[in-house]
């Protein structure tokens, strides 16, 4: 048998905490840090599929939601501080509650002395009162609270120390290499920790999962007990992206996670370790731009579209299309058609009969600035054997050309 590689041009396939009125600032509780401060400027730039970009991000994960490209990643499996990004993984588990059943947006649940005592950005629950899912959820997500995120880790867990193992054995069904929870909020802890790849591992499991739910993410304000604050999450505010969280502690600096569509197209964003509020809406932007304008998603190929032809050994028909079973779609650079190189592999020829979606090939796309992609292909049309009397004429045939 022989192995055939047929190449297929590229070309041709075309393809802050917010008070409403004059009110004064509400008093809150000091937060503990622990760690140090991190520099203000990081040397070491971004790695890209397209070069070296800078940020002054310590910890920089982009991602394309479509296609899982990785765009842009500085440190992106190293263990960090988390902050109240930890949040989404809490919401992770609230939501997957809510979605089996076990709770209601209407459910109220108990404030404890706990939860209302707790520091650091609060929703201003009272204790001694009972609080809607609904509000939680907001509380969570626009307030950050401290507070909102205790009154969920003792009604789902009982306490918070029994949450973090549910958030621990999540983590692990999830896939997340570089995370330990201690706590439902990201409270500094020394084994406290997570990756910005493992924080956008359950950004992407949120919007895969919980589609039902991810409005909430873009609620710009939320007022409880008569106080209204906006969403920390300065990209959020400002319209460029449709969620998801803000965090910030001395240890960890000021971190930032963000999803934004555009044109069917998008793209997942972690960054943390700026020095700044203010940087950190700056890195934001200017990295989020710079992950939509340069690059694409382009589908080569349709589900079902021929890709080529192989040729069949004894079969009714001389050849059986090749077609992939779903739409190959992937993240391309500007100017990828000029670098991208298109092989279909497979043996040939292939010995009839041959059924409907049999595996038969494999499709390679490869080329600079663009992450390897490789798919089966299968058979898009069967293809009985030939009759004896056919096969014998076949045989003869191919005797006599091979003299």
């Amino acid at each position: 048998m022989l192995t055939r590689r047929a190449a297929l041009s590229a070309v041709a396939q075309g393809a802050a905490l917010v008070l409403a009125g004059p009110a004064a600032a509400v008093p809150r509780r000091r937060r503990r840090f622990v760690g140090p401060i991190p520099p203000a400027a990081p040397a070491t730039p971004a790695t890209t599929p397209i070069g070296p970009v800078a940020t002054d991000a310590h910890w920089a994960f982009i991602q394309d939601y479509n296609t899982g490209a990785v765009l842009l990643e500085k440190r992106a499996d190293a263990q960090m501080t988390p902050s109240s990004m930890t949040k989404l993984v809490t919401l992770y588990i609230l939501f997957s509650r809510l979605k089996d059943g076990r709770l209601k947006l209407d459910t109220m649940l108990p404030v404890s002395r706990t939860a209302w005592r707790f520091g650091g950005s609060k929703m201003f629950v009272e204790v001694g009162t009972t609080v809607s899912v609904r509000d939680l959820i907001k509380g969570v997500i626009v307030d950050s609270g401290n507070d909102a995120c205790v009154v969920l880790a003792e009604a789902i867990a009982g306490s918070q120390a029994q949450f973090a193992h549910l958030m621990n054995a999540e983590g692990k069904r999830l896939g997340l290499k570089n995370s330990h929870f201690m706590n439902p909020m990201g409270w500094p802890d020394p084994n406290h920790y997570m990756s910005v790849h493992d924080i956008a591992r359950v950004v992407v499991a949120l919007l895969r999962d919980f589609p039902e739910y991810y409005h909430f993410f873009a609620d710009k304000t939320f007022t409880y007990s008569k106080i209204t604050q906006g969403n920390r999450n300065g990209l959020v505010d400002n319209g460029m992206a449709d969620g998801l969280k803000t965090g910030h502690t001395q240890a960890g600096g000021f971190g930032l996670v963000v999803s934004a569509e555009r044109s069917g197209r998008r793209i997942v964003m972690v960054l943390n370790g700026m020095p700044s509020g203010h940087e950190r809406i700056e890195q934001g932007e200017r990295l989020l731009e710079w992950a939509f304008a340069n690059f694409a998603d382009v589908t080569l190929f349709r589900a079902g579209q021929t890709v080529d032809q192989a040729p069949v050994w004894l079969g009714a028909s001389r050849q059986v299309p090749l077609v992939p079973t779903q739409d190959v779609t992937m993240t391309v650079p500007h100017g990828w058609r000029a670098k991208a190189r298109i092989a279909v592999t497979y043996q040939a020829p292939i010995s009839a009969p041959v059924a409907l979606g049999t595996p038969l090939a494999r499709l390679s796309v490869t080329g600079t600035g663009m992450a390897d992609v490789s798919v089966p292909l299968v058979a898009g049309a069967a293809v009985p054997r030939l009759a004896l009397p056919g096969r014998a004429v076949a045989v003869l045939m191919h005797m006599l050309a091979v003299r």
